[in-house]
């Protein structure tokens, strides 16, 4: 694959991050890690002219790459720290999986998809980033892993999942979009102690159904 990321990439770049800056996000080390990465190469060549549009764009499968500003976003709500373990429920393309790599994060990923998981695995060590990916059922999160120091879904969840809230570590976070119709609130879950969390809710969203164990 030809891996070419031209001046002219670069400065789109640098327009998408003052976009979603201007959009509220703050996190220098996320909007750091979206001005480093290709996001062009994630999309389909006849999707180039957009891929630094701040918009989701179709990735086949019926799944999309998630708008920039949404990524950013929910990257912002984990509060990553370099070094922390990361479970990320939707691997999708790669790209949500590439920002936690930037900022320093030890990612484990999983995708339900197999033509998406396959593709997504040989992609993305052709431009650097080796994510641990998983191809099984992210309601049920990788319980041989955990415990993760934080979580991310990053498709819409019907509800929150408690093996996920079971995987965080004490102080960890789960940012994960929930609602079952076209529109999620995105929310986070705090785990305070083996009993106890605090949610938070930060708005509507929408995302791609997050999806069970089903053969596909």
């Amino acid at each position: 694959m030809d891996y070419i990321d031209s001046y002219k990439h670069k400065g789109l770049r640098k327009k998408l991050v003052e976009e979603i800056k201007a959009k509220g996000i703050s996190d220098k080390n996320v909007l750091d890690a979206i001005e480093k990465i290709p996001r062009h190469l994630f999309l389909d060549s006849s999707f180039l002219e957009y891929a630094y549009q701040d918009k989701p764009f179709p990735i086949g499968d019926g799944q999309t790459i998630s708008q920039p500003y949404t990524v950013a976003f929910q990257t912002q709500l984990l509060q990553v720290a370099k070094g922390q373990k990361v479970l990320e429920i939707g691997t999708g393309s790669g790209y949500q999986a590439c920002v936690l790599l930037e900022i320093g994060a030890k990612v484990f990923t999983i995708e339900r998809i197999k033509n998406l998981y396959d593709k997504t695995r040989a992609f993305l060590p052709s431009i650097g980033y080796n994510p641990k990916m998983f191809f099984c059922d992210g309601y049920k999160g990788l319980p041989t892993y955990a415990p993760f120091d934080k979580v991310i879904v990053t498709a819409g969840a019907q509800f929150i999942p408690q093996d996920l809230v079971t995987q965080l570590k004490i102080g960890g976070i789960l940012v994960i979009p929930v609602g079952d119709s076209a529109v999620q609130i995105m929310t986070t879950i705090t785990k305070v102690s083996e009993t106890e969390v605090v949610k938070k809710e930060w708005g509507t969203f929408r995302f791609v159904p997050l999806l069970g164990n089903k053969a596909h």
